[in-house]
């Protein structure tokens, strides 16, 4: 391959076997394991993902975006999509659509024995505000921001202002 070709390769290629995982672990509900995938390549408003979960585990909580579009495509294994109230099966080959907006808060959850391998796919718009609405939590995320609150915990536009 020339010098071009392998440049070219680095920035829009990626084979997830070649992708480093990272465990994603935080007992007693989370458990996996996750590359991402779109990092260091030319992309610049997609986000990839390949996840693992492990048996009775969750992906992430409970949460919905206000700017990002996520799709999510089952590669192996089944579970559950929890989204907005209602427990959906999910199983290999299913590929789930999660637009933004307060209708669809979602969560993946491994409700089988075998691990569940799935694809995470966003458009990482930006800024982005996520609600959490297990634990009333609200992040907001931006360039050189990420800064989680409870929705209780609001101050007045005009506090600390002269």
């Amino acid at each position: 391959m020339s010098d071009r070709a392998r440049e070219l390769a680095s920035l829009l290629i990626r084979n997830i076997e070649e992708v480093p995982l990272t465990d994603l672990r935080r007992e007693p509900h989370y458990d996996g394991k996750g590359a991402r995938l779109a990092r260091g390549t030319a992309a610049r408003k997609l986000g990839a993902s390949f996840d693992i979960l492990a048996p009775g585990k969750r992906g992430c909580p409970y949460h919905l975006h206000h700017a990002q579009e996520e799709m999510f495509i089952v590669l192996e294994g089944s579970g559950t999509l929890r989204v907005a109230g209602e427990m959906l099966p999910l199983r290999a080959g299913d590929v789930v659509f999660i637009p933004a907006g307060p209708e669809y808060p979602h969560q993946i959850v491994n409700t089988s024995d075998a691990p569940l391998k799935y694809y995470s796919i966003s458009t990482m718009e930006t800024p982005e505000i996520c609600e959490y609405p297990d634990s009333n939590k609200i992040g907001a995320f931006g360039k050189g921001v990420r800064h989680m609150t409870r929705a209780d915990a609001s101050v007045d536009y005009w506090t600390g202002e002269n």
